[in-house]
Parts: structure tokens; C-alpha cells; sequence
């Protein structure tokens, strides 16, 4: 697990977004795992912007995201189909068919979710998964208690998690009980795991994911075991980790062609 302690968000995402794009450079036909949420924001209006001024060039990308609201309509202002495609597939040139999002209408739940399992060792697996963290340790929408090799499925969401939510549906009485997400059995096959936190809010659970032990009630801390996970973080998330200014030291001195 490498630990990328920045001064504030914009630049931890400046770092987030030189890792993506060094993927996508390197193998122009990238599977992406991508996040929602407030968290990767920045991370993707860098990237729209390197698309824009760069170049960057998405059109042999395959995205696959983490999650979806259960019973939201692609179209509702507040599922993550319509995050995506204003925050993102709308700004840069990925193909339409590349774009893979959970179906929060599916008919058939359980079978939608191995639709989607396949779909992603169809396209040859996750080369870098996008995540960001909640102030209870999940990742995904993999609530304390799930299984640590879960794969995609439906999941009730915890109090904690509707109301950290509900500024986007305007109440938290407003925010869907369950969804579909990818499970932590499916994030750790991803080739990289990328996860973002920033904030003193998120501080708690990145030290449980870092330095506690591996266990189910701290979803995130499954990620100790994954053999390329970079957590990319602000000061303040960074702020309870007993060996921060060992992480720092260690960025700092990396030598110069494992840098971002």
C-alpha cells in the first residue's frame, strides 16, 4: 500500500490524475473503474482538461462504474448515470458503448449483477479502479460487515451513509435504501486500486484502512492486501495516521521513474 500525502485536494488530484492518465497513455485500450461522489470531482475535471489541452485520448477506454442507486431512472437528477455523463463521458471522447454503469432498473437483480461481472472479465478486467472512501470505511457501497470477497450485488445502505448523501436527493428520507455495487472481491482484482479521501471528516477511516487491522467492519482495510493499492490523500485526511510523515518521506524520496 503506497501512502501520497499532498497539501490539499487539488493537488492530491493533480497526482490521481497523472496516475489515470499514465494508464491510459501507456495502454490506449484501459479498462477504468471509476467513482462518484464529491471526492473524485476534481480528478475528473483534471482529466477533462488534459483531454481538452493534451490530448488525452479516451476513445479505446472501457469505464466501468462502482455503483448504482436501486429503483433511480438513468435519467434522475441524483443517480450516478446522470453524475457520469455531466461530469465526464459528456467532456471527453469515450465511446457510449465503453460506458458500463450498474442498472438500477433491472428486472432481475441477481442476474443483471453477473451480467455486469462478465462484462467486466469480457473486457479483460479493471486496469485501475477509482475509489473514494466513507466516514464508516466503505468502499464501493460495501457497508461495514460485507464480505471481503463479495462481488457485484444489491446492498442496504446504512443511516450513516444516507445521510452523508442526502444533499443530493434534499433529504436523507429521500435517499434509496439499497443499490448495486461492485464487491470487494471485484475492486481487488483490479490491477490498481486508486483511492482518493480528503477532508478531516475522512481522517478515522483512512487511518482504519491503513493501519488497522484487515477486517470486515472497516471494508477498506481489504486493501492492505492488494498488491498495488495508492490511497492519494490531503493533509487533513492524512491527519490520524501514526506514520504520515514516514509516508511523506518515503513520496519524497522515490526514485525519479516511480513518480507521478
Amino acid at each position: 500500500m503506497e501512502i501520497i500525502i499532498q497539501p490539499d485536494s487539488q493537488q492530491a488530484s493533480q497526482v490521481a490524475a497523472r496516475i489515470v492518465a499514465r494508464t491510459v497513455r501507456e495502454k490506449p485500450h484501459a479498462v477504468i473503474g471509476l467513482a462518484t461522489g464529491n471526492t473524485p470531482l476534481q480528478l475528473y475535471r483534471i482529466l477533462v482538461e488534459m483531454h481538452r489541452e493534451q490530448g488525452l485520448d479516451f476513445s479505446g477506454v472501457t469505464c466501468f462504474n462502482l455503483d448504482e442507486y436501486l429503483g433511480l431512472p438513468q435519467a434522475h437528477p441524483s443517480s450516478y448515470h446522470s453524475y457520469m455523463w455531466a461530469h465526464l463521458f459528456s467532456l471527453i471522447n469515450v465511446a457510449k458503448e465503453r460506458i458500463h454503469i450498474p442498472d438500477g432498473l433491472a428486472q432481475d437483480i441477481p442476474a443483471s449483477c453477473r451480467k455486469y461481472e462478465q462484462a467486466i472479465r469480457s473486457a479483460g478486467g479493471i486496469d485501475v479502479q477509482v475509489l473514494g472512501i466513507g466516514t464508516n470505511g466503505h468502499i464501493g457501497f460495501n457497508e461495514p460487515s460485507s464480505s471481503l470477497q463479495s462481488r457485484t450485488r444489491i446492498k442496504t445502505l446504512t443511516d450513516e451513509t444516507r445521510r452523508s448523501n442526502a444533499a443530493g436527493f434534499g433529504s436523507e428520507a429521500a435517499v434509496p435504501t439499497h443499490v448495486i455495487t461492485m464487491g470487494l472481491g471485484t475492486i481487488m482484482e483490479s490491477r490498481l486500486c486508486l483511492l482518493l479521501a480528503f477532508g478531516k471528516k475522512k481522517a478515522r477511516a483512512v487511518a482504519q484502512t491503513v493501519e488497522g487491522p484487515v477486517t470486515a467492519m472497516v471494508p477498506g482495510s481489504v486493501l492492505q492486501m492488494h498488491p498495488r493499492a495508492i490511497l492519494v490523500l490531503d493533509r487533513e485526511a492524512a491527519s490520524e495516521l501514526k506514520m504520515a510523515e514516514y509516508y511523506s518521506w518515503v513520496y519524497e524520496h522515490k526514485p525519479g521513474w516511480q513518480k507521478y
